[in-house]
C-alpha cells in the first residue's frame, strides 16, 4: 500500500470539515458530544482556519493507494516553555486502521530528530492504545509532561527529546 501525507491549501477547508465530522463522531461518546440541530458536529471554524493562517501548524490529507483514508493537523505547541509541533489530531478511517498508516506517518514526521509534542485524552481508547503502543517501540521513551489539563484526562508527551 502506498501511503502519501499530502498538504492542503486553504480551499481544501471544506474537505478537512467533512472529515472532521468522522473525527468528531468516534469521539463523541467519550466527549459527549450531541450534534447540533443541523445533525452535524459542532467545528469551531476559527480555530481550523488556523491551520492554514500559523506560521508551523499545517492540515494534510493522509492517502492510501490515492484514496483519502484520513487527515493531520500539526500545531505549534501554544504550552509555556515547549517550542515543538504538535500532531493535534491524526485521524484514520476505519477502513485504513490497524495497516500501519499511522505508524508510518508518525514515524515518517519524527524522522528528522525533532522533539515532538503527543496530547490524547486517556478516555480516547483508540488513540490510547495507538500510541502507548507506538511509544513503547521508540529507541528513546517519551517524557511525560504534567500540565492543567491532566485533571481533565488529557496526556501529554514530549518524543524524541534531546539528549543532554
Amino acid at each position: 500500500m502506498q501511503i502519501e501525507l499530502l498538504p492542503t491549501t486553504a480551499e481544501q477547508l471544506p474537505l478537512i470539515r467533512n472529515l472532521y465530522q468522522f473525527y468528531s463522531y468516534d469521539s463523541s461518546d467519550w466527549e459527549q458530544e450531541d450534534v447540533e440541530v443541523d445533525g452535524r458536529f459542532y467545528i469551531h471554524d476559527e480555530h481550523l482556519q488556523r491551520y492554514w493562517q500559523e506560521p508551523g501548524w499545517s492540515a494534510s490529507l493522509i492517502l492510501a493507494d490515492g484514496f483519502i483514508a484520513g487527515f493531520l493537523l500539526v500545531e505549534r505547541s501554544e504550552l509555556p516553555d515547549i517550542d515543538a509541533p504538535e500532531f493535534s489530531d491524526l485521524f484514520i478511517l476505519k477502513r485504513y486502521r490497524r495497516l500501519g498508516i499511522g505508524r508510518a506517518l508518525v514515524q515518517q514526521a519524527m524522522g528528522d530528530g525533532s522533539t515532538w509534542l503527543v496530547r490524547f485524552y486517556r478516555q480516547d481508547d483508540v488513540a490510547l492504545a495507538f500510541w502507548q503502543q507506538l511509544m513503547s517501540e521508540l529507541p528513546r521513551p517519551p517524557r511525560a509532561v504534567w500540565t492543567e489539563d491532566e485533571a481533565d484526562g488529557l496526556l501529554t508527551y514530549l518524543i524524541n527529546p534531546p539528549v543532554h
